[in-house]
């Protein structure tokens, strides 16, 4: 079961309350703003600024 296209429609990111992009080939939520990748564990997004992953710009999706 993936995650619901509708749920990553509504949260955001807990720091900037931006909008947040899902990444389906690493199983990640995406804050562009705050070059943050947040993980998706057992289809549950894991929305805590110590488990993220932080991007370089090259890595950021289009």
């Amino acid at each position: 079961m993936a995650i619901d296209a509708k749920l990553v429609e509504i949260i955001a990111c807990p720091l900037c309350k931006g909008k947040l992009q899902l990444d389906r080939n690493h199983n990640e939520l995406v804050c562009r703003f705050d070059r943050l990748a947040y993980p998706i564990t057992e289809d549950i997004p894991v929305l805590l600024e110590n488990k993220a992953r932080k991007l370089s710009l090259d890595e950021l999706p289009a």
